[in-house]
């Protein structure tokens, strides 16, 4: 009878084992179920999630950075048509994004929402090698500019009257944000104007009908009646929406993330990328269109400007060629993002992009007379960059990371417990069955 109920146990035990291990692999779906929905509503545009919090105002500080290229020989350029020997400075850092976005509305009917970006740069003398009040030797943005706005002899009239020349020494300050200019009696500067100004409006899907969609920009919303072409996308205001690709996997203060960064194709030539047909607007600069590694905005822009990856990586080699100074590197060079796979949240980015403007040789402009061909100058390059500080590395370990890795602990404990107490139970069975057998 004893035996009877050892054996009986042991049956019952087998049975519970396997059953247990069952409920931990049921559990593998059920918990990926629970951890995908949860993730999903945290990831909607809306008020109350988390996605909301960072969108509508970033939680890490944005810092820009700004690296500008000084001409050391300008008069050797002008007078002989030597090629320009740069030395970049920097970095020149900047906090910038803020500031929240402004004027949120939700549109339900297509789950979008509008929005302004408010522009602000404030100094940072900490991060950078030296004040806004260094001085540079760049392109005369002017001379450069009514290169192709102007008449050649209006130009030549205009350079001779203020007494300029191809290039002019400025400080960082005047460069980026804006100086009076002699020639165009105004306002001039890469990225005048900019504080107390907005980007915008954009319109970008909210993710709530589908959340592959998240962050999307909608090309029917506000800005649909802009050319097809150049669309206004929130890289560096500059008019074009990109797509990464995946490079591998990466630890971020003990959180895996996937880094993703921009591909070739992106600034590829239009023979190869034919998406960039629309920005070859000159055959003569881009050499019948055959140019890769920079685009051409001047339709946009008013002026001769062309953006590029800094240092002309994954450019056409003679972009290189015709300047010295320069030295593409893909670790220091490249746009990339690093995202949480769980989530899909971007914990560091890394934007880098480069302000070029182009001049060329004309038998009238004095100044550029003994220029021998077309050249696309650097006059800045910049990295847009924020990360996740440890505080916010813990919050997110704690409140996600954590428990997914309980649940998957959960998982594998019921499953190896349950195949341990089966097996055992089974083992127990056999023995106490032969040694019944003997008994008989």
């Amino acid at each position: 009878m004893g035996c009877c109920n050892t054996l009986c146990g042991l049956k019952a035990g087998i049975g519970a084992g396997i059953a247990v291990a069952i409920l931990g692999i049921i559990l593998i779906p059920v918990g990926n179920n629970i951890i995908r929905e949860t993730v999903t509503k945290e990831s909607v545009i809306e008020p109350g999630t988390t996605a909301w919090d960072n969108w509508v105002s970033a939680d890490a500080p944005v810092y820009r950075q700004f690296w500008l290229f000084d001409v050391q020989n300008p008069l050797d350029v002008v007078e002989n048509g030597s090629k320009p020997k740069l030395v970049e400075k920097g970095p020149y850092t900047y906090k910038t994004r803020y500031l929240p976005k402004e004027n949120i509305t939700a549109i339900p009917e297509n789950h979008t929402i509008s929005f302004l970006l408010p522009a602000g740069a404030i100094f940072e003398p900490s991060m950078s090698v030296g004040s806004e009040e260094d001085s540079v030797t760049s392109l005369n943005l002017a001379v450069a500019g009514g290169y192709k706005l102007f008449p050649p002899w209006v130009l030549e009239a205009a350079i001779k009257l203020n007494n300029v020349s191809l290039f002019q020494r400025r400080t960082v300050r005047e460069i980026l944000w804006g100086y009076k200019d002699p020639i165009l009696k105004g306002t001039v500067g890469l990225f005048f104007p900019y504080n107390g100004t907005y980007d915008g409006p954009y319109s970008v899907f909210t993710g709530k009908d589908d959340i592959s969609k998240v962050s999307i920009i909608d090309r029917s919303g506000p800005g649909k009646n802009k050319e097809p072409c150049l669309l206004k996308a929130l890289f560096f205001n500059v008019f074009r929406s990109v797509s990464a690709e995946y490079e591998r996997s990466l630890n971020l203060k003990g959180i895996e993330v996937y880094r993703f960064k921009l591909p070739p194709l992106t600034l590829a030539s239009p023979a190869i990328n034919p998406d960039n047909q629309c920005f070859c607007t000159d055959s003569v600069v881009t050499k019948n269109c055959t140019l890769a590694g920079v685009l051409d905005i001047s339709s946009s822009s008013g002026q001769p400007v062309y953006i590029s990856l800094p240092h002309f990586l994954h450019g056409s080699p003679y972009l290189v060629e015709d300047v010295e100074g320069l030295g593409p590197s893909e670790e220091h060079h490249v746009t990339f993002l690093d995202v949480e796979p769980t989530t899909g949240f971007s914990l560091r980015f890394a934007k880098r992009l480069q302000v070029n403007m182009m001049y060329g040789p004309s038998k009238i402009i004095t100044v550029l007379k003994k220029v021998k061909d077309y050249t696309i100058l650097p006059i800045v390059w910049l990295n847009e960059t924020a990360a996740l500080d440890d505080e916010t590395a813990d919050r997110f370990k704690k409140e996600l990371l954590s428990r997914v890795d309980m649940l998957e602990t959960v998982q594998f404990t019921l499953i190896g417990l349950g195949s341990a107490a089966s097996v055992l139970c089974i083992v127990a069975h056999c023995l106490v069955s032969r040694n019944n057998n003997k008994l008989v």
